[in-house]
């Protein structure tokens, strides 16, 4: 019961916190409609999916243990968070989408952000490890840790698609598209950022 409860207190406290994906999803939610949004958080949960898989698996370790595998995978993550900032900025417009859902943004488009976006992420793969080395322990069984992972990539799902709703709602949707050319440049700036903060953190910040 207290590894469950660490677990779910866990992938509360990654998922509200500020970050790329949370950047992301916004976004897309605001630019593209309900739609859109619902799908990048889609991704991002795929992306999670797949971090607890290597992870049980034992790649994770590996890789945090080995300086250059992980500085390479970070600084492949931190270029496509560049890359994602610089696009939203040089894209970004003072006219609002002429339609929502799936004619302002395609829903595999939506879904390939999010999941690039979470499954290059350095961060989402420490948080996957922390979970199965630091709060699991070698008595727990596989399929209790797979449990555990749906838990992690569902919850992280849901919060997304609760601040899709949220954020779609006709008011605050509104409100935001009125100063949609720096929304959108805000959010390439923050990406950027982003990139730039994973790029330039040291091997030594590894768990």
């Amino acid at each position: 019961m207290i590894e469950l409860l660490t677990v779910i207190s866990l992938t509360i406290v990654v998922a509200i916190v500020p970050g790329p994906d949370f950047a992301v999803v916004l976004r897309n939610a605001l630019i593209g409609g309900r739609l859109a949004g619902i799908m990048t958080a889609l991704g991002i949960g795929l992306a999670l999916a797949v971090h607890v898989a290597y992870a049980l698996a034992g790649i994770g370790l590996l890789v945090s243990q080995s300086i250059l595998v992980f500085n390479i995978l970070k600084l492949i993550g931190a270029a496509y968070l560049v890359f994602l900032g610089i696009t939203m900025f040089r894209s970004a417009s003072p006219q609002a989408p002429a339609a929502s859902g799936a004619d302002a943004m395609p829903p595999l488009k939506a879904l390939r952000w999010g999941f690039l976006t979470n499954v290059t992420n350095p961060k989402a793969t420490m948080f996957a490890l922390s979970v199965f080395l630091q709060v699991t322990s070698p008595e727990t069984a596989l399929w209790t840790k797979i449990g555990y992972g749906m838990i992690m990539a569902s919850g992280v799902f849901l919060w997304f698609v609760l601040v899709t709703c949220f954020f779609t709602l006709p008011a605050v949707r509104q409100g935001f598209l009125s100063i949609k050319l720096w929304m959108e440049r805000t959010f390439g700036i923050l990406l950027t950022l982003f990139g730039i903060g994973i790029a330039v953190t040291t091997s030594s910040s590894r768990p």
